[in-house]
């Protein structure tokens, strides 16, 4: 099997881009030091990627405007490349880590990132793109808060948790990839693992009786869906991924890959030992991992018995569908908003594109986007530089009559969508962003066989209000290397 299309993208996004500036919001520096180490995730020592030691990696905690820098130096002994999973990189696809938009910074070397985190807040996390890093570790949390000024739709919490959660493969990324390179398939990872731990390492979170606390859990994993619940509590849900909810109370929830939900949960159970419990959702064999909820000044230990998973395919699939119908946008909360859609053009189904490599975007035009999943596994797509709305998720072939069944009303917006087996999902959302934008299979295995393709939205204008120009000291590769830096846009024509 070979590697997916990639750097020949680059050519296509050479047009006027150089670096930017945004002089008037606080900035935040890190400089990260990306190294191997010898852990044990899941009781077994294998190679994982660190940055500053840490794995996970280090916390980007910023508020909405926030610019952040981070220099990154490179001591492994492949090229690395890091994407912010979520931040939609306002007019600046120059800093989205994905291949095809962006070089990976070589063994040896360094490349400091700069991007804003332009009106958004929520749960996200950072990952490494290159080969298969993401098998290694190299992930972190990023959580983007309101600014001072716009309230949140609930109390603030007595503290936050961020919690990365997903599937894990014991044998090392370097073996994974050669699986793939020869053909074959990852298979079934070895467990789950918490903030990169498993068994008696899990995390243990410490609560104050009465107290309400926020959890931001993202699926970090690399194949499988996940369950999450709580032994004796209840979950509120706040936010999926930069927007604010419905405030709906779940006993359980999926998360499937790429996705993020912030979730309240109240310490009002008998002091003592709880299991925050993780499983993987539609697989033959169901891989468990649990943490603890400890609350403070207790002494009893948790329950054995945990709280049951809702069930599996073809059952689970149906609950897990009536779930995403009842997700909802928080249409009377304060906070960063994408732009509002339109209906489809009445002509849209006579203008479908199957799976070019690169679509060409019309600048400021709608789009929807339908995905249709003809086989047997659950998917995951992520979209770089938008949030979208996810108008519906249905079983069966989609067809145009289906859209009168799209929720316009209060659909969430957000970057990352799951479509199960034997069924479709539709997404709408306006080019407003421009840049060269990679639409990927959250699954890493499909992912790095090249299931992906690139959106590609261009200014007409050649405008720097619309895109910024390329980084000073942007790393070039492949056949745009030895190509001269392109010349700017010409300064806007002087005021009558």
């Amino acid at each position: 099997m070979g590697k997916p299309f990639l750097l020949p993208f680059i050519a296509l996004i050479i047009s006027a881009l150089c670096a930017f500036v945004q002089s008037g919001d606080p900035y935040l520096f890190f400089t990260w030091n990306v190294n191997y180490a010898t852990l044990s995730p899941f009781g077994v020592p294998q190679q994982v990627i660190t940055i500053n030691g840490q794995f996970p990696g280090p916390w980007i905690n910023c508020t909405s405007n926030n610019n952040i820098v981070v220099n990154v130096f490179n001591n492994l002994d492949e090229p690395l490349l890091f994407t912010w999973n979520g931040i939609q990189q306002r007019k600046n696809s120059w800093q989205d880590g994905t291949l095809g938009t962006n070089c990976p910074i070589q063994p040896g070397t360094n490349y400091t990132y700069q991007f804003q985190v332009k009106d958004q807040i929520g749960s996200y996390y950072y990952y490494p793109t290159t080969a298969l890093h993401r098998a290694a570790g190299g992930y972190g949390p990023i959580n983007v808060h309101s600014r001072n000024l716009i309230p949140i739709p609930f109390d603030k919490p007595e503290g936050e948790f961020n919690v990365l959660v997903g599937d894990w493969y014991t044998k090392g990324h370097v073996t994974l990839k050669k699986f793939l390179d020869s053909g074959r398939s990852l298979g079934r990872p070895d467990g789950v693992i918490i903030n990169g731990k498993s068994g008696n390492e899990a995390p243990t979170w410490n609560l104050i009786p009465g107290k309400v606390y926020r959890y931001r859990i993202c699926n970090v994993g690399m194949k499988n869906s996940v369950n999450v619940r709580i032994q004796g509590h209840t979950m509120k849900l706040v936010e999926i991924e930069g927007s604010h909810t419905v405030q709906n109370v779940y006993d359980s929830l999926d998360i499937h890959l790429g996705q993020c939900y912030s979730v309240l949960v109240t310490a009002d159970q008998t002091p003592k030992d709880y299991a925050f419990v993780v499983s993987t959702r539609f697989t033959k064999t169901v891989l468990t991992t649990t943490g603890t909820i400890h609350y403070e000044g207790s002494n009893i230990p948790a329950s054995t018995e945990l709280p049951a998973a809702p069930g599996n395919a073809p059952e689970g699939i149906a609950w897990s569908i009536n779930q995403f119908r009842s997700l909802r946008w928080n249409l009377t909360a304060s906070a960063a908003r994408p732009n509002p859609q339109d209906e489809p053009p009445a002509d849209a189904e006579d203008h479908i594109t199957t799976a070019p490599n690169v679509v060409n975007g019309t600048f400021r035009n709608f789009i929807e986007i339908i995905f249709e999943n003809h086989e047997k596994s659950i998917q995951a797509w992520h979209l770089s530089g938008y949030s979208f709305f996810a108008v519906a998720i249905e079983p069966g072939r989609w067809t145009p009559a289906k859209r009168a069944n799209y929720n316009l009303i209060d659909a969430i917006s957000r970057h990352t969508i799951q479509v199960y087996p034997n069924s479709w999902a539709a997404i709408m959302t306006t080019l407003d962003n421009c840049g060269m934008w990679n639409l990927r299979s959250v699954s890493l295995e499909r992912n790095y066989l090249g299931q992906q393709l690139y959106i590609s939205v261009l200014s007409p204008e050649r405008s720097l209000r619309d895109e910024y120009l390329l980084p000073v000291g942007q790393l070039l590769c492949g056949i745009v290397k030895d190509l001269p830096v392109p010349a700017p846009p010409p300064p806007p024509p002087a005021d009558a």
